[in-house]
């Protein structure tokens, strides 16, 4: 199987994996106090502990909940127990074949998944440089981008539009109003905004009033 014919998911996940290991555990990623370290802690966790899913909830669970109290108290208990280098073979393997959660996940969310954190820990290097993804690739984010930003579209008093600027077309409205925002950029750009990397997202914001 050729490189490109693999599923995103997979694509994403060695090309973090590898990035992880040639970064080592201290390096920064753009999660704010998290090292690489902990990024890897958090996949793993993420991949082989059911128990842990509801404090993840497709990363939207608030910060202090009960359940991601509980799911970080998990990774910091890998993060400290295990070498970093192992933790990295984990990343790599993906999944346990007797996980189902873990496998019905990386078919459903994956994709996006990693591709955010493969951002994450780029993004935090000096001299990064935005991607140029395949347009099957920039497809399939571009529904994520849409999902994850109806999440915050109620911060904007109006309307909020999401516009390609890979491919001409009319941009997705994901929240009705007269004082419209529109964030225009690339799949992958629009989906690290409306995920909270907007230090980080090239995309370019106009109209509408200030979010809340």
């Amino acid at each position: 199987m050729t490189d490109a014919s693999r599923p995103l998911a997979a694509r994403e996940r060695a090309a973090l994996a590898d990035l992880l290991a040639d970064l080592g555990p201290d390096a920064p990623t753009c999660c704010e106090g998290w090292t690489t370290a902990h990024m890897a802690a958090h996949l793993v966790t993420r991949d082989r502990r059911p128990d842990a899913l509801p404090g993840y909830a497709l990363e939207r669970t608030p910060v202090g909940s009960r359940a991601h109290t509980y799911s970080a108290r998990l990774e910091d208990g890998l993060r400290t127990s295990t070498p970093y280098p192992e933790l990295v073979t984990r990343v790599r393997s993906g999944p346990p074949a007797w996980y189902l959660p873990g496998r019905v996940m990386a078919q459903a969310v994956d994709g996006p998944e990693f591709a955010i954190h493969h951002e994450d820990v780029r993004r935090a290097q000096p001299g990064w440089e935005a991607r140029s993804l395949p347009l099957p690739d920039a497809d399939r984010l571009w529904g994520a981008a849409q999902m994850f930003a109806r999440t915050v579209a109620g911060r904007y008093p109006g309307g909020l539009v999401l516009q390609r600027s890979d491919v001409p077309g009319p941009g997705k409205r994901v929240r009705s109003g007269s004082d419209v925002t529109t964030v225009e950029g690339e799949p992958l750009e629009v989906l690290l905004w409306a995920t909270g990397r907007r230090d980080v997202a090239r995309v370019a914001v106009r109209g509408g009033a200030p979010a809340e």
